[in-house]
């Protein structure tokens, strides 16, 4: 099982990426950095939070993980 911080760590990295490419859509949609950059915060911050909590779910369900092997 992974701990809390790892899941935190890795979804935190996965949204920072989704971060700079939501602001290129963004600004590709807009044509403002700005607007997009507020589309992308929105979006990340969305993401991030539901990505731990699905991380969080998963982590408590046995379904599909193999017994003592680490």
């Amino acid at each position: 099982m992974e701990s809390k911080a790892r899941i935190a760590i890795k979804a935190l990295t996965w949204q920072l990426l989704g971060l700079a490419v939501m602001i290129v859509i963004g600004f590709i949609f807009t044509g403002s950095v700005r607007a997009g950059g507020g589309i992308a915060i929105v979006s990340a911050v969305t993401g991030y939070l539901c990505y731990f909590g699905h991380e969080m779910i998963w982590s408590r369900i046995a379904w599909g993980r193999r017994q003592g092997l680490k």
